[in-house]
């Protein structure tokens, strides 16, 4: 029985000093741990395109008839879809250029940027097709 005690007395220390240093409740305690995080999931943007804000609308169609003060267009995909739009005096004068070239005749693709709130043609792009 004295063995018993003296072992039971010498490893109850030796327990408690283990128990001590290897605690639980410190690796659970969320203030000493600091988690690891990695973010790899955001691109790296070196150099973004951003358009111009000009507030103009691009309509792409075939000219239905065109003329210095107005252009009549169809769209591309939709031939129910037709807009007629009155020239800017820049516009107007750059009609009239191309009128006296020949114009645009039925058919000419064109690109109109246009003011939506007016609906008056700013510039007008395409290649006029040879005068008959």
């Amino acid at each position: 029985m004295k063995l018993f005690c003296k072992v039971a007395g010498l490893s109850v220390p030796a327990l408690v000093l283990a128990g001590l240093s290897c605690s639980t409740a410190a690796a659970q305690d969320p203030a000493t741990v600091v988690p690891i995080v990695l973010d790899t999931a955001v691109p790296i943007v070196i150099n973004a395109v951003k358009p111009k804000p000009t507030g103009l609308v691009k309509f792409d169609g075939y000219v239905m008839n065109a003329t210095t003060a107005q252009i009549t267009v169809h769209a591309k995909g939709d031939d129910m879809t037709i807009h007629t739009f009155s020239l800017a005096p820049a516009a107007s004068t750059k009609m009239q250029q191309t009128i006296d070239k020949g114009g645009y005749q039925y058919g000419d693709k064109v690109s109109v940027m246009y003011d939506p709130g007016s609906m008056q043609a700013v510039k007008v792009k395409g290649k006029a097709s040879r005068p008959l």
